[in-house]
């Protein structure tokens, strides 16, 4: 619901001066292309998550969520006041788009899987529906990654198109029905512990409004941004416990083992990535300072 409380607030804060219409996946334009949508100026604005674009923008994955990486308060420090917000819009400037954080789920979970995952071995040949650095991640263990939009997941894992499928947590499981696709539900989120959602503008539209609506712009999405990790973090508990207990569903753990070949596969991936292109180097060792002087202790 973030984009629709987003277009809720700003109607509300402007008066009814700046109104917003939400179009849903495939309603306009398909939900993996609206980056590109937004950046032509097609439509003013889209809403979605950084690493979708990883392809075209490989950086972009740092603006979402790097596995075993920040947690969503974090994130938010380092967008907010650790340079990471002005670094995202310089990632973005050659694509005539401004971002803003525009919600975050909070840490997810693993995910969906038709069978157990007892060791690496398990991984192998297992198609999953898993975006970003994570994908990559996961077909380097032995996976398969499957790149395709939240609403085409259930039909895909019911019918075997794919063995398995994270999507967020709890909250949102549960009413999209994954239980009923698939037996065994695991954790931790380790490829994203706190997911920021974007709200990208077209910068010639941006531009065009006045300097309260800019504000408001702004404002509104980052209000969403907060609202959207309360509600999350209110609402997944108590779903977690209706699918375990109402549906029967099996929770796991991902094995140690798997655990720490994901995260060593991460940091070899990120390493290559620095090597590859520059402004990934850049907002990495960023980010990285940014961790160490905030959330390490010596």
């Amino acid at each position: 619901m973030g984009a629709e409380n987003l277009a809720k607030l700003v109607d509300e804060m402007s008066d009814g001066r700046l109104q917003i219409k939400v179009y849903g996946n495939g309603e306009l334009v398909p939900a993996l292309e609206v980056f590109d949508t937004v950046s032509r100026g097609s439509v003013e604005m889209g809403h979605g998550a950084a690493y979708y674009w990883i392809g075209k923008v490989p950086a972009a994955q740092f603006f979402t969520a790097i596995p075993f990486g920040l947690n969503a308060q974090e994130m938010n420090a380092w967008l907010h006041y650790g340079g990471g917000q002005e670094l995202w819009e310089e990632l973005y400037e050659p694509f005539n788009l401004i971002p803003i954080a525009g919600g975050n789920t909070g840490v997810q979970m693993a995910g969906w899987f038709n069978k157990e995952i007892n060791s690496l071995e398990d991984l192998k040949g297992i198609r999953m529906r898993i975006p970003g650095l994570a994908g990559k991640v996961f077909t380097r263990a032995g996976g398969e990654a499957v790149l395709m939009p939240g609403s085409e997941i259930f039909t895909n894992l019911q019918t075997g198109v794919i063995d398995a499928a994270e999507w967020i947590g709890p909250y949102n499981d549960l009413t999209f029905g994954f239980h009923q696709a698939a037996k065994y539900y695991y954790y931790p989120g380790w490829h994203e512990p706190g997911p920021t959602l974007e709200t990208i503008i077209n910068k010639e539209a941006y531009d065009s409004l006045p300097k309260d609506l800019q504000a408001i712009l702004k404002t509104a999405s980052r209000a969403i941004n907060q609202d959207m990790l309360d509600e999350y973090t209110s609402r997944n508990n108590q779903a977690l416990i209706s699918l375990v207990n109402d549906h029967n569903v099996e929770l796991r753990k991902l094995p140690n083992d798997v655990l720490a070949e994901f995260k060593r596969i991460t940091e070899e991936i990120l390493v290559e990535m620095t090597q590859e292109n520059e402004s990934s180097k850049k907002d990495l060792r960023i980010f990285i300072q940014f961790s160490k002087k905030c959330f390490s202790v010596s």
